[in-house]
């Protein structure tokens, strides 16, 4: 407990102990070590026998003399660190060699920690050029503030010492970790697991709404997030350990294709930025296309100018620097990123039908990385040429139908809704990502604007679509969320049919997210199915034994819920929710199928 003492010329126990063993009279010895080993002021011995007569013990006394000289000092080593006297680097480091040996002494401790703290604060600064040693290549020179930091001796010894590494600051981390790379990757670890299972979670949530889904926080919310406000504090101003964060991300994006280390990616510059560290933002040759980006998200829209600047920073990139293609790659290839530009071009499709645009950019990041060609990929002209008009003429065909239902039954040229799709649609949603993307996005459109017609022509056909997209878990959240608006129709055995059987069941067996999502959706419209097609819808998800947990405790829910169905009477509806979705439907009798309102 007091180790370190004898280092600095101070008796300990162990003093005393063989101070009393060789002495002839212990008192007198004792009298001695306290004169010797008190507070050496002397006028306050005067005074300790006035402690003695109101009972205070001595120990008392020393204690809090002890505490208060120690909250004095710590308070002055922070004040010496942020002030501008020349010497105050001689100061803390003359301190730190003073107290370092009694780091393990509790009572010391804060001191010591306090200097380390604040030593690479009132450091001289030195700079040196790095080069970023990323998975595809030597991105750009990096410039990195390198610090007289604390002694690497103390710091290995800190490190080796698993309970002062547990106390020390992360200022002093941050000196550890830079040349430790694998402990870093240690502490990030957890937290970029956390990231994804929070992710993930949001995606599977409980809740069911076109309102209040996935992309519903804005990026200034979802930078407010534990993980991220705590990679952003690891990080600090420390230009290396944000470059060994950005490796980490690539390398798992590269290994798992998973999309959300994109969006981390994307919201750790942007904290940074929120927080004005320039030494990071202003090496990042990211930064600014993200910013751009980032205020697009906010506004959930792209409009012409900015869709002008992000392409002016695309272009922009000068030859010998292309590998930064693979880093904007990874910032257009988060989801918030993909549902703004896509959003966008649905909502703005006559306009932009002629123009090559920004969808081409979101796409191929880790086709980039992976392959190491780092070059923009041009988007196919056929997908403005053939598959937007065939996206189109899907509209046409709604409108013609809506417009004829008003003529007399003489005039109409066809009495049943079209089925059939283009050959080109129903193409480039295989083969092509972009056009896959877009088409949907256009059946979330639609489903959004309760076209059942639509919907029940269109949902088969994304059985088959370009690296199973459709199946993917932000469109089946979306999908599910949105389909909340066309509950009423799930009580049609031909709506159901289109939903389940020729859709969602198509993949169930072998796609565990896709169960879930069936089983979220029947937690929430199960009252609305029919009971014969409901017990049908039951025995079909029940999941094998081997099933994971996630899938059997929905199952386990929808069961309860429907056994809870059987016992109680039958609530009356709660009318939908006003919707502002900012389109512009067209009016039709009340008749006849809601249309597809123009894009």
């Amino acid at each position: 407990m007091f180790a370190g003492l004898p280092e600095l010329g101070i008796s300990n126990g162990e003093d005393l102990k063989e101070t009393l063993t060789n002495c002839t009279e212990p008192l007198k010895a004792i009298d001695q070590f306290q004169t010797e080993n008190g507070i050496l002021l002397p006028t306050l011995q005067s005074a300790l026998p006035f402690l003695d007569l109101h009972g205070t013990p001595r120990l008392d006394f020393h204690q809090s003399v002890f505490d208060e000289l120690r909250d004095n000092l710590t308070e002055r080593v922070a004040v010496i660190a942020e002030g501008k006297e020349e010497d105050r680097f001689g100061k803390l480091e003359e301190l730190l060699e003073k107290s370092f040996p009694l780091v393990k002494m509790p009572s010391i401790q804060p001191v010591v920690m306090q200097v380390l703290k604040h030593l690479p604060k009132a450091s001289r600064c030195e700079t040196l050029r790095f080069s970023s040693d990323v998975i595809f290549g030597d991105i750009v020179l990096l410039e990195l503030t390198r610090i007289c930091h604390v002694p690497e001796k103390k710091l290995k010894m800190v490190m080796a010492d698993k309970d002062l590494y547990k106390v020390c600051g992360v200022e002093v981390k941050r000196q550890i970790w830079q040349d430790n790379q694998a402990l870093f990757g240690d502490e990030v670890s957890p937290l970029l697991k956390q990231y994804i299972v929070e992710k993930e979670g949001a995606l599977f949530s409980s809740e069911l709404s076109v309102l209040h889904n996935f992309f519903s926080p804005s990026p200034k919310t979802r930078r407010q997030g534990e993980v991220v406000l705590k990679l952003t504090q690891m990080i600090g101003k420390n230009v290396k350990l944000y470059d060994m964060v950005l490796q980490f991300l690539r390398t798992l994006f590269l290994r798992t294709r998973n999309v959300h280390y994109c969006t981390l990616r994307a919201e750790l510059l942007m904290s940074l930025h929120d927080l004005d560290i320039s030494e990071i933002c202003s090496v990042d040759p990211c930064h600014k296309f993200t910013w751009c980006l980032d205020a697009c998200i906010r506004e959930k829209f792209v409009d012409a100018k900015r869709a002008r600047e992000l392409q002016g920073f695309l272009d922009g990139v000068k030859k010998g620097q292309e590998q930064v293609l693979g880093d904007l790659s990874m910032i257009l290839c988060d989801p918030f990123a993909c549902n703004t530009l896509v959003l966008s071009t649905v909502r703005n499709l006559q306009e932009l039908i002629t123009q090559d645009t920004l969808p081409r950019v979101s796409q191929g990041a880790w086709d980039m990385i992976d392959s190491q060609v780092f070059k923009e990929p041009r988007l196919d002209p056929e997908v403005v040429t053939r598959f937007l008009p065939a996206m189109m003429s899907v509209v046409v065909d709604d409108h013609t139908f809506t417009v004829e239902q008003r003529l007399p039954s003489e005039e109409k040229s066809s009495p049943t809704y079209p089925t059939s799709l283009p050959d080109s649609f129903t193409k480039y949603l295989q083969e092509n990502r972009v056009a896959c993307e877009m088409g949907l996005y256009f059946v979330l459109h639609i489903t959004k604007q309760r076209n059942k017609n639509a919907l029940q022509r269109l949902l088969p056909v994304l059985v088959d679509t370009h690296n199973d997209m459709a199946f993917g878990d932000i469109f089946l959240h979306l999908l599910s969320g949105h389909l909340t608006l066309l509950s009423d129709e799930f009580g049609s055995q031909e709506f159901c049919s289109v939903v389940f059987e020729r859709f969602l069941l198509t993949s169930f067996s072998s796609k565990e997210n896709v169960h879930r999502h069936a089983l979220r959706m029947l937690l929430h419209l199960h009252h609305k199915v029919l009971p014969s097609l409901m017990e049908t819808l039951v025995k079909t998800l029940e999941p094998p034994k081997q099933g994971s947990e996630p899938v059997k405790e929905l199952f386990t829910q929808l069961k309860e819920k429907l056994e809870a169905q059987k016992k109680s009477p039958p609530q009356p509806d709660e009318a939908p929710p006003s919707l502002d979705l900012g389109l512009h439907p067209v009016p039709v009798p009340t008749t006849t199928p809601t249309p597809t309102p123009p894009l």
